[in-house]
Order: structure tokens, then C-alpha cells, then sequence
């Protein structure tokens, strides 16, 4: 009686996996669309491709344009800087 319950369980444990790859069933496809439908979709694809075109298209970014001078612009750097000259004040010799 054991050596048939042996054989049971070890039936059954070789079998699980086996029974666990069975195919599963094609997932349920949508029924048609009605040409209401289909109009809908082209009209709101229109509408979005229309609002695309109302955005401004953005300049390309330059991250280093504050760090060099341009060619156009007149910066302090081609001015000579102010000479500095000693304040003299009583005060500081001993």
C-alpha cells in the first residue's frame, strides 16, 4: 500500500508542471468600429495635430551664452578700467 501512495504523489509531482503550461486562451479582440467611430478618432487626431501648431517653436538653448561675449555687444572689456587712486587720510600713521 505505501509503494502505491509512493507512486501516486510522485505521479503527481511530475505532472504539476506540466499541466501548469497549458496554453492560454487568445485574449477576446475588440468588436469593429462604427464609421461614427472612426470619424471621431480622425476628427480629434485633426484637433490635436491643430493644437501642435499653435505652440511656438522654442529657440535652441544656449547654456554657456552668459559665460562668453558676443560679437555685437560693447562690454567694459574694451574700456580701459579706472585708475585708482590712495585716499589719503590723516588717520592711519603712527
Amino acid at each position: 500500500m505505501r509503494v502505491l501512495r509512493a507512486a501516486a504523489v510522485l505521479t503527481l509531482l511530475l505532472t504539476g508542471p506540466v499541466l501548469a503550461q497549458q496554453a492560454k486562451p487568445p485574449p477576446p479582440s475588440d468588436p469593429p468600429k462604427s464609421p461614427s467611430q472612426i470619424e471621431a478618432e480622425k476628427s480629434q487626431d485633426r484637433a490635436y495635430k491643430n493644437s501642435l501648431g499653435n505652440i511656438p517653436d522654442k529657440p535652441p538653448a544656449d547654456p554657456w551664452g552668459g559665460a562668453r561675449a558676443t560679437e555685437g555687444s560693447t562690454s567694459s572689456t574694451t574700456t580701459t578700467p579706472a585708475k585708482r587712486t590712495k585716499a589719503s587720510s590723516g588717520s592711519s600713521t603712527n
